[in-house]
């Protein structure tokens, strides 16, 4: 079922990983999607499988850690596709591993730059596009890291812990003019940004901290995400959903 027909999407960090899961699965739903990165050659995958699907999509080079790039972006997805109903900010990165002590300066601003600023520069420019087309949906990616600490992680958890109060402050401001804003925190998902910086038996270790014993799959967040951009959610907003392998209930 086309739950998503007759609507334009906006996915960031599209080229790969769960962003990709995300677009290729707005388009499964019906959706025009546009696929942003700084990956050209990942985005431009993504595009092609979804096409190969059947599906509509166009890739858009975008920092998300740039305002104008931001601007730019929800521009040519207006001037793609007519206008935006769905926007999912995904780009992000995990930064440097190190304790606070020893955090580098640079490696901090470049964590809230991307994962934080990034979203509020997303929403900052995807809420009057919403708007134009009647209201619309705002999925943010967040992170069981939104909602506990993790050790040699500081710049990525205080990042994904604010994306949290973002997403309920913009739940809230716009809740009455048909924009519904929710965020969804995935625990360890078999991801390029997971299985490029643990190794084999790390992941083991870190499989091994979930109830569930094993690693997420990109598709299992691509679902909720679904779900939440779609009028099944109707009346779901300010909320953070848990794709977690039961890690947050311990």
């Amino acid at each position: 079922m086309k739950v998503l027909e007759g609507k334009v999407a906006l996915v960031t960090g599209g080229g790969s990983g769960i962003g990709r899961e995300i677009a290729y699965e707005y388009a499964v739903k019906g959706a025009k999607v546009v696929v942003s990165d700084l990956n050209e050659k990942g985005g431009n995958e993504t595009v092609l499988q979804i096409a190969a699907g059947g599906g509509v999509a166009k890739f858009i080079l975008s920092d998300t850690s740039k305002p104008a790039d931001c601007l730019e972006l929800v521009g040519q997805t207006k001037k793609h596709f007519g206008g935006l109903h769905i926007a999912c900010n995904n780009a992000g990165i995990a930064g440097p591993i190190m304790p606070v002590g020893e955090y580098p300066i640079d490696g901090w601003d470049k964590v809230i730059s991307v994962n934080l600023s990034g979203v509020f520069y997303g929403m900052r420019y995807q809420i009057p596009a919403l708007l134009e087309s009647g209201g619309g949906v705002i999925v943010n990616i967040s992170s069981i890291l939104g909602q506990v600490g993790f050790g040699n992680s500081a710049a990525y958890a205080a990042s994904k812990h604010g994306i949290i109060g973002l997403t309920q402050s913009a739940a809230l401001e716009y809740a009455q003019r048909n924009i519904r804003v929710n965020a969804v925190c995935p625990a360890f998902i078999i991801t390029p940004m997971v299985t490029d910086n643990i190794n084999e038996q790390g992941l083991k270790a870190v499989a091994g901290l979930h109830p569930l014993g094993r690693l997420g799959k990109p598709s299992e967040v691509a679902g909720l995400v679904v779900w939440l951009s779609s009028d099944s959610a109707s009346f779901v907003t300010g909320s953070a959903y848990n794709v977690d392998g039961g890690y947050l209930a311990q």
